[in-house]
């Protein structure tokens, strides 16, 4: 069962309008297509990741920025409807907000451009501001949809209030250094942020493995491969402990990968047990795929709870 203790869990990080189109097949250059269906709804990286923990019964705050256009008070809506705490949501006059158009293939996969908008404004003052919230939480999460001077301020800052952290690398940025990242709790890559942000090759299990243990003798705690369909790998110094994928059937693979980290970080909370916690996560994020959407595709603590007990009725 997912009920039981609770963490608090504080976002820094980003929000978006997703524009979700479905289409058969991608236009070449200079071609028009008729796509079948379209729809809009809230997303981000960092809000995605809000909302999903949220879902599951963490108490969670977001620090983030908004514009001043028609977009911002949805997004404002949208996360106090999620029971998100948004006192460090901030509106920034004359400026967008960030914007995601989607574009979502029949096999599920998805192409994706983001507009940053006011998420680029969100800068190391704001997460000072908001240090009564943050230094309280049992974790802090952060991704790369906001400025990097801002996700190392807050790692440092993290590590003096003794507050545990996890970055999600994405998108992935090359001006991200190992170096700022020394008081980090968890770092959580695909293969590509990974050989990226260690600068060596992520094409074996035995190269993923070196890679993320060169990041931790540098001074990260923990490094979690995400693989897609092949599940994830929680890597330290001494262990190497793989998580196994869900079988399903995807409809969209949208925000799959911020359903697994919001589930992670909620069940790490509660549960204190990385490995538990990581194959929990798994779970959340594989039953996303089999729906449609964002944030929409994210379960409740009772939907999750009745999945998982239909994935151990249909394993006995």
């Amino acid at each position: 069962m997912t009920q039981g203790k609770t963490g608090r869990i504080a976002v820094v990080g980003s929000n978006m309008v997703d524009l979700v189109t479905y289409t058969n097949r991608m236009p070449a250059p200079g071609e028009t297509l008729e796509a079948p269906s379209f729809e809009m709804g809230c997303g981000g990286k960092g809000a995605n990741q809000a909302v999903a923990a949220a879902l599951l019964g963490s108490t969670v705050g977001m620090v983030t920025k908004v514009g001043d256009d028609m977009f911002a008070d949805n997004t404002i809506r949208n996360f106090r409807d999620h029971g998100v705490d948004t006192t460090h949501v901030v509106k920034v006059a004359g400026m967008t907000s960030g914007v995601a158009p989607i574009f979502v293939e029949p096999s599920g996969e998805n192409s994706i451009l983001i507009v940053k908008g006011a998420n680029a404004t969100l800068s190391p003052a704001d997460v000072d501001a908001a240090e009564d919230m943050l230094s309280q939480a049992d974790l802090i999460l952060m991704q790369l949809e906001i400025p990097l001077e801002t996700v190392r301020h807050t790692v440092r800052r993290a590590a003096q209030w003794g507050v545990r952290t996890i970055l999600n690398p994405a998108p992935a940025s090359p001006d991200l250094r190992v170096e700022d990242l020394r008081d980090l709790s968890f770092l959580v890559p695909n293969e590509s942020e990974l050989a990226l942000l260690s600068g060596m090759p992520t094409d074996s299990e035995d190269q993923i493995t070196s890679a993320a243990r060169s990041l931790i003798a540098k001074g990260i705690g923990n490094v979690i491969v995400t693989l897609g369909g092949r599940g994830a790998r929680w890597i330290t110094a001494e262990r190497l402990v793989p998580v196994p994928a869900l079988t399903v059937s995807p409809v969209d693979t949208t925000g799959a990968g911020d359903a697994f980290i919001g589930a992670f970080a909620h069940f790490l909370a509660a549960t204190g047990e990385t490995e538990t916690a990581l194959n929990k996560a798994a779970r959340y994020a594989a039953l996303s795929v089999t729906r449609r959407g964002t944030q929409k595709s994210y379960a409740t603590a009772e939907e999750f709870d009745s999945f998982c007990a239909t994935q151990t009725a249909s394993a006995d």
